[in-house]
């Protein structure tokens, strides 16, 4: 058996995707700092955030009610994931720095799982279970569903 080298690269999930964002080639030593990528990803996530602080402050709501800003911010970021994807693999496939700026950094900063977590534990703590699982399960599916319409939606008006 020949001896390992360190600075070959191995493919730890054949078949898959490869981000194209920070792998380059098969042959590519392990990843370096991507300064550009860091770059855009936090500017876009500072974007995102406050476009988030936005909408949490045109929608409040009091401890125990439903979160609708909170729903409606990440049901949106799942629709807009859906139609970012589109986008950049059918009209932006050269632009190395769209995806981590829109998809990564401002919907990462927009759409928010901490909060949604929160939000859940919140109307557990003032005894509201049936809302609670509602909110929960409601959130995924209505996400999943928003990401596939924001595809084939955008598929649709691409072609």
């Amino acid at each position: 058996m020949p001896p390992h080298d360190p600075h070959e690269h191995h493919d730890p999930y054949p078949g898959f995707p490869v981000d194209p964002d920070v792998t380059r080639a098969a042959d590519v030593p392990p990843p370096r700092l991507h300064t550009q990528v860091l770059a855009v990803v936090a500017a876009g996530g500072a974007l995102g955030a406050l476009a988030r602080w936005a909408v949490a402050e045109a929608l409040p709501h009091a401890s125990g009610s439903f979160p609708w800003a909170t729903l409606l911010t990440n049901v949106l970021g799942c629709f807009l994931i859906g139609v970012l994807m589109v986008l950049v693999i059918e009209r932006l496939p050269d632009q190395r720095l769209v995806r981590p700026f829109l998809g990564t950094g401002i919907l990462g900063g927009f759409t928010t799982f901490s909060t949604y977590a929160v939000d859940t534990r919140t109307l557990l703590a003032a005894d509201r279970p049936v809302l609670a699982a509602a909110y929960l399960f409601g959130t995924l599916v209505v996400g999943l569903l928003a990401v596939v319409a924001g595809l084939r939606l955008t598929e649709r008006v691409v072609r």
